[in-house]
């Protein structure tokens, strides 16, 4: 675990890296029936006769995955605030079965708040990648970030 990282110790350009999972047949199934039910995501017969030509994971599920993934292994558990949303993603490749993800985000602006001076405005690009290092998405996320505390 990384020392905690507060608004103040941010800069443009800064990189943080998460861990890793390995993301197995079960929780892809499990995860698709409770909340993102396609035919690809939750019966092998028919994610085989899909275009994807097999069992993929759900785009929220790969998302989710990469917040769990920061928060349990990054600076930011203690000053982490919550974000205004996500912008710009992009599934650019499945995840399957067996494929183990790990992600690494980018610090693109920074923002001071003006009405809430005890947090920050943090704009990071994240880049989720498979075990083979092929980018399987991206997206940029407004983050809020605690200032340290006096």
């Amino acid at each position: 675990m990384q020392e905690s990282v507060f608004f103040e110790d941010l800069s443009v350009g800064d990189v943080f890296d998460s861990a890793s999972k390995t993301i197995t047949e079960s929780e892809i199934i499990d995860f698709a029936w409770k909340y993102d039910p396609q035919p690809f995501h939750i019966s092998k017969p028919d994610a085989e006769a899909s275009m994807f030509g097999g069992l993929i994971s759900s785009g929220f599920m790969t998302i989710a995955t990469t917040f769990r993934l920061f928060y349990q292994s990054n600076a930011f558990k203690e000053s982490g605030a919550g974000a205004h949303g996500i912008d710009n993603i992009r599934w650019i490749k499945p995840v399957r079965p067996g494929d183990t993800i790990r992600a690494t985000m980018e610090v693109l602006e920074l923002k001071e708040s003006k009405s809430r001076p005890e947090i920050g405005n943090v704009r990071v690009r994240t880049s989720t990648v498979n075990q083979d290092g092929e980018v399987v998405m991206t997206m940029e996320t407004p983050w809020i970030v605690k200032r340290r505390p006096s």
